[in-house]
C-alpha cells in the first residue's frame, strides 16, 4: 500500500519546526519532501536598523547553541571593512570560546540522537558531561547559552591565571569522561543496530548537493574552514579534521564523538600558549565603512557565512546570514530513501539541524 506519511512541523525527535512529507510503500519511504519556514523572525532585516554593537547582541540570538559563531563572524565582517586587526590575545579568547561552544553543541547533538534511538540513559550521561562545559563557559562569559564575548576589536572579557587553570583542569576531567562516551558510542549494540547502514549520503552526492561541516566530513568530504583558510589565528594551532567514509548516522556519530577530541587540543594549546597584551582595542562604537565584506567561521554545524554591506554610517546597510543547516537540508530527501519511516526522525536528526538558523 502506497501512502503518504507527514513529519512535523513539530515532532517529538525535533526540537524545532520542519515538515516532511514521506511517500511510502508500506513501511520503506520511497521519496520524501521537505519545507522549512515555520520560524521566520526577520533578523536579517532587523540588522539594518542596528548599529555594529547592537547587531552583535542581535545575531547572536540567531542560534542558541552556537551563538558566539554568529558574533564572531559578524565582528570580522566590520573588522574587515574597517581595516581593524585585533590583538592576539584577543583572538585567542575567541577560539577558546568557539570550541567550548563547539563541545556544548556535539554532546548536545549526541544525547538528543541516543534520546531519539532510546538510549535513554546514555543520554543523560552525555549531557551530564555536557553540563561540565556549560560550567565552563559559565566560568569564562558569565552566560551559559548567549556569551557575549565578542566585541568589535577582540574580546570582552580576559582569562586570568586562575581561570586558566580551572579551564585546564576541567578539560583534562573532560577528556577523561570523552574516553568513556567515545567507548560506549562505538561499541553499543543499540546505537550499532539504529545508526549502521542508516540515511546514507555518498561522497559524490554530499558534495553535488553541497553538504558542509560534520555532516559532510561524515560521508568523506575533507573540508574544514579552520583549516583550509584560517582565520582568527587558527593557523597557530595543530588540530586534525576527522573525516569517515560510510556516510551513514553512524559516521555522524563517530565524526562529532572525535572533533570533540580535537576541540579540547585546540583549548589547551590556546591556554598554555596565550599571548600577552590587551584583548581588544577599546570599546568603541565604530562606523560600518562603505563596501562588502564576507567572512567564513566553521561553526559547530559547518561553514556559517556573514555579508555585511556598510554605507559609511553607524548601522548597517544590509546583512546576510548563511547558515549551515540552510546547506545541509536539502540532503534528508536522499537519505531518507530506502529507509523506514521509524528511522526518519533520526536521520532528520542527524544532520544536526537548527532551523531557528535556517529561517532567521
Amino acid at each position: 500500500m502506497s501512502y503518504i506519511v507527514p513529519i512535523g512541523p513539530y515532532h517529538p525527535a525535533l526540537e524545532e519546526p520542519i515538515h516532511a512529507k514521506l511517500y511510502t510503500e508500506g513501511e520503506v519511504i520511497k521519496d520524501a519532501e521537505v519545507f522549512v519556514g515555520y520560524n521566520h523572525r526577520g533578523i536579517e532585516k532587523l540588522c539594518t536598523e542596528r548599529n555594529a554593537i547592537q547587531t552583535l547582541v542581535l545575531v547572536e540570538r540567531v542560534c542558541g547553541i552556537c551563538s558566539h559563531s554568529h558574533a564572531l563572524t559578524y565582528a570580522m565582517c566590520v573588522e574587515q571593512l574597517n581595516g581593524i586587526e585585533c590583538p592576539k590575545r584577543g583572538e585567542y579568547i575567541r577560539v577558546i570560546t568557539a570550541e567550548l561552544e563547539r563541545l556544548h553543541s556535539h554532546l548536545l547533538w549526541l544525547g538528543v540522537a541516543c534520546h531519539v534511538i532510546g538510549h535513554d540513559s546514555m543520554f543523560m550521561h552525555i549531557w551530564d558531561e555536557r553540563e561540565l562545559v556549560m560550567d565552563l563557559l559559565e566560568e569564562l562569559s558569565g552566560n551559559r547559552v548567549n556569551y557575549a564575548m565578542v566585541t568589535v576589536g577582540g574580546s570582552r572579557r580576559d582569562i586570568d591565571d586562575e581561570l586558566k587553570a580551572k579551564l585546564l583542569k576541567s578539560l583534562d576531567k573532560l577528556k577523561g569522561l570523552m574516553d568513556r562516551i567515545v567507548e560506549i558510542a562505538l561499541n553499543d549494540k543499540t546505537i550499532a543496530l539504529r545508526t549502521k547502514g542508516v540515511g546514507v549520503l555518498t561522497k559524490e552526492v554530499a558534495t553535488r548537493l553541497g553538504a558542509i561541516g560534520p555532516h559532510a566530513r561524515a560521508s568523506g568530504v575533507d573540508i574544514d574552514v579552520r583549516r583550509d583558510s584560517p582565520y582568527c589565528s587558527y593557523g597557530d594551532f595543530k588540530f586534525d579534521v576527522p573525516v569517515v567514509e560510510s556516510g551513514d548516522v553512524f559516521a555522524r556519530v563517530v565524526v562529532r564523538a572525535l572533533e570533540c577530541y580535537e576541540s579540547i587540543k585546540i583549548i589547551d594549546q590556546a591556554l598554555n600558549n596565550l599571548p600577552d597584551g590587551p584583548i581588544n582595542l577599546g570599546n568603541k562604537l565604530p562606523k560600518i565603512q562603505k563596501g562588502v565584506a564576507v567572512c567564513r567561521h566553521e561553526a559547530p554545524r559547518g561553514q556559517l557565512s556573514h555579508m555585511v554591506v556598510g554605507n559609511g554610517g553607524f548601522n548597517n546597510h544590509r546583512v546576510s546570514v548563511h547558515v549551515p543547516s540552510y546547506k545541509n537540508t536539502p540532503t534528508i530527501p536522499y537519505m531518507l530513501r530506502d529507509n523506514s519511516v521509524a528511522d526518519a526522525g533520526l536521520i532528520i536528526a542527524s544532520i544536526d539541524p537548527c532551523f531557528s538558523c535556517t529561517d532567521r
